[in-house]
């Protein structure tokens, strides 16, 4: 008998947008002659479920179930395609472990761990994972320019600490640019990670639980024609992305290693996809996403492919080994 999958999207972050196309990708790919596929969007104002006409019915957040017509659809997997708020950041996942819905992301406490960057990298270093130095801002915390640059150098990243899609982020060069940058980033969250800027090739890499097996996909070199990997590079073609990245067989093998390790030490499941780069042949850890986009043009549907892994195939895992 067929499952009912939900195919969670939207969201309340910035990455509204990414989201649908990525839920819309996931719709198309997964076979309908095993799953019984429905949208479902999430949003502030509303949760609906969508028909194949868009037309829209409220899901009951009680049990996350719909009522079309005379009948009453309950779900037996969520496929969650949200980045951010509240698909990456642990919020769903709790509540679909109440509910006892089996999902494909990792579970609540990975997916509020992963998503924030600096306690990730703070609970990762005592294992050796390597990652850049930094100074931490809260909101409404004051700060000296010149404190931070004794601390991280010139130039340096200031981030938003819970925010995707290189939202929220800023490379400084001096002293004056700060203020803005510091400012730009507490308009997507109310904590800011300022890092010493690596110099080295920037590297994506993907692992996921693939008929059981922690997997690490063909990693992705990340060539950015702007200054560095920012939204426009990601999303608007101003980056190449070369699978498989131009490495050298021991940074290969080692960023592979590091990459396999944090998943197991984290205890994931489902996707992710950790950015590193390399200072010299040691991979620096910058941060884990563990919704990453799922559009064809994604990176971690490219390294799927370039592992011989099609759509579908990927797709059907994942609800697969949620369903264990």
């Amino acid at each position: 008998m067929r499952k009912n999958i939900a195919i969670v999207m939207g969201g309340y972050s910035s990455e509204y947008q990414i989201s649908i196309k990525s839920g819309n990708v996931v719709y198309k790919y997964l076979d309908p002659d095993k799953f019984n596929c429905h949208r479902v969007l999430i949003r502030k104002d509303k949760w609906v479920c969508l028909d194949k006409d868009d037309r829209e019915y409220p899901v009951n957040r009680h049990d996350f179930s719909v009522a079309i017509g005379d009948k009453t659809l309950h779900f037996d997997c969520v496929f969650n395609a949200i980045h951010g708020n509240p698909g990456e950041d642990g919020y769903l996942a709790a509540y679909f472990e109440l509910l006892g819905v089996p999902q494909t992301s990792c579970n609540h406490y990975q997916a509020a761990l992963t998503f924030n960057k600096r306690d990730l990298l703070s609970v990762l270093k005592p294992y050796g994972i390597k990652s850049a130095t930094s100074y931490y801002l809260n909101s409404g915390d004051t700060y000296r320019e010149e404190e931070i640059i004794a601390r991280v150098g010139l130039p340096c990243f200031v981030k938003a600490n819970k925010a995707g899609s290189s939202f929220g982020i800023t490379k400084v060069y001096k002293e004056e640019e700060f203020e803005d940058a510091i400012e730009k980033a507490f308009k997507e969250d109310d904590e800011v990670l300022i890092e010493a800027f690596l110099n080295g090739t920037e590297v994506s890499v993907g692992v996921i639980n693939y008929k059981g097996k922690t997997t690490v996909l063909p990693i992705t070199e990340i060539v950015s024609e702007n200054d560095f990997f920012d939204f426009a590079a990601k999303y608007e073609g101003k980056a190449q992305e070369i699978t498989p990245a131009r490495l050298s067989v021991q940074q290969e093998r080692r960023v592979t290693e590091v990459a396999r390790k944090v998943y197991d030490l984290l205890k994931m499941k489902g996707f992710s996809r950790s950015e590193f780069i390399f200072v010299e042949d040691e991979p620096y850890m910058l941060e884990m996403n563990t919704t990453p986009g799922l559009t064809e043009e994604s990176i971690l549907p490219q390294q799927a492919r370039a592992a011989g892994i099609t759509l579908p195939q990927l797709f059907e895992n994942a609800i697969t080994e949620a369903l264990k």
